[in-house]
Formats: C-alpha cells, structure tokens, sequence
C-alpha cells in the first residue's frame, strides 16, 4: 500500500518535474556548456567551434563595458530596493489604517505593477524624452531653465530607468507588505497600549519584528526581479547612451544577437545567474535560520 501510495505521487510530480528539465534545466545546462566554448556565427555555421575551458570569462572580465554593466546592475538594483522598499512599506502602514477610500486607493495604485512592461517602458521613454511631461512640468515649476537630456546623459539615463522601475515596483512592495501587516492581530497593539507604549515603540518593538520574515521575503524577490532587468532598460535606453545603462542582461543579449558572439553572451547570462544563485542560497540560509 505504501509503494502503490509512492508512486501515485511520483505520477502526479512526474508532468511537472518532466516541465522543470525541458522548459529550464535543458537550456541552463546548455548555456551552461556553451560559455566554455567559442561559439560565434562563423564557428556555429561551420560546426567547428572548440572547448575553450574559462577563457571566455577572463575575456569578459577584462572587457571594460562588461565591468561597467555589473556596476550599473548592483547601483540599478541597490537604489531600486531602498525606494520601493522604503516609500511600499509607508504606503503599507497608510493604508492598513481603516478608512473609506483605502480599498479604492490601493487598487488604482496597483495599476502601474498591473501593466505590461513593455507598455510601462515606452510610457516612461514619452516622459523622460526631451519634449515629454517630465521635462514640461521641470521647466514650468522652474527648477531648470533648459529641457533636461534625461536620456542622452549617461548619468541621468540611470536615474530614469530606476525612477521608471520604482514606479512599477512601489506597488509590488506596497501589496506585500500591506499583508504582513494585516497579519498581525490588533489585539497585541491593543495590548502595548494599556501598558503606556507608544506609537514609535510600537512601530521599533511588535511592528518591525514581527514583519521580518515579511520584509525579508520582499528584499530578496525584489532584489530578483530587479537584478535581472531587461525589457524596461532595452526599450527605453537599449544600454546607452555610453553604455551609461548597460545592464548584464542587455549585455549578454547584445553579446549574443547583436555581435553574435553566442559563447560570451552565454557567459554573461552564467555570471547574471551565479549572482542571483547566491542571492537565493543566502535568502534561504536566512529564511531557515529564522525559522528555527
């Protein structure tokens, strides 16, 4: 009865494990293997391309532009964090108050994180463009006395993108942390109450620790999501101006479908991977840890 009991479950975990090897182990073990090699469009054409072992790596991490996309995805998803993170978490604590419009409210804000990326790129290249609605009301408020080159200068072209992103991620932040916060009872609020604690105490004392497990589960796929950024950067920057945006992602896809040099985009996308792999690894070494 036990085995009849096994393998009925083994049936049932089967379609999905079968999914996980051909949808992404396949493809991960074959990027894996092809950033040993030195595969580009005259060697994969020709079928002569050989074992090259870490070659490739050494390449790319002699690559200045290479250097500077992983710089610009560790400040691109550092700051992404801190802003979604801290304005979510106000908006959360705004709107686990109870008042009449909180519902309705919550829901429009919710529309940014509801809409396609793509859409949110191409609305926030309109915006930030020499003649967009961010650059009238600069202009009208005063604060400059020229239109700003926001996507012609390197720099402010990483400020725009992150600015796009937290837009789309404030949202995200916000829903998740509104249920942690809705997942504490009122009755230990009450509680610290009648023993004289304030509302800052409160916040340091039973708010902050009890939302830990919350909190870290949204640094750590907030972080994910972030790192690897690619539709939102490639449609409104593509990696410029200057490589001022260039992102590990859009570098491996330029590495691969623009140079066709498909071995060292491959092993961009490995780095990209490895990054997240710790990431992951440390998030779960966390998660267990406060478990216990």
């Amino acid at each position: 009865m036990n085995l009849k009991k096994k393998l009925e479950g083994y049936t049932f975990v089967l379609p999905g494990f079968l999914y996980m090897v051909v949808i992404l182990g396949y493809p991960l073990a074959y990027n894996f293997a092809l950033s040993f090699r030195n595969t580009n469009i005259k060697t994969f054409k020709a079928g002569t391309s050989v074992f090259v072992g870490l070659q490739n790596y050494v390449d790319l991490f002699q690559n200045a532009v290479f250097r500077l996309a992983i710089r610009n995805t560790f400040l691109f998803t550092i700051f992404c964090l801190i802003f979604q993170f801290s304005i979510g978490f106000l908006l959360a604590m705004f709107f686990s108050k109870k008042f009449r419009l909180a519902g309705p409210i919550r829901g429009l804000m919710l529309i940014p994180y509801m809409m396609p990326m793509v859409v949110t790129a191409m609305l926030g290249k309109n915006m930030f463009g020499v003649d967009g609605v961010i650059n009238d009301l600069v202009l009208k408020i005063g604060l400059a006395e020229h239109p700003v080159e926001w996507l012609i200068n390197s720099n402010m072209a990483l400020v725009s993108v992150i600015a796009v992103n937290c837009w789309v991620g404030i949202p995200f932040n916000m829903l998740l942390l509104t249920s942690g916060l809705t997942g504490i009872s009122q009755e230990i609020y009450d509680s610290a109450a009648v023993d004289g604690v304030n509302a800052v105490q409160k916040f340091i004392y039973i708010t902050l620790p009890l939302m830990k497990q919350t909190m870290l589960s949204v640094l750590m796929l907030g972080f994910i999501y972030t790192f690897k950024v690619f539709d939102l950067v490639f449609i409104m920057t593509s990696g410029g101006p200057s490589y001022g945006t260039e992102m590990l992602s859009t570098f491996s896809y330029n590495q691969s479908f623009t140079q066709y040099d498909f071995s060292k985009g491959a092993a961009a996308a490995v780095v990209l991977f490895t990054c997240l792999f710790v990431i992951g690894l440390f998030y779960l070494r966390l998660a267990t840890k406060e478990e216990d």
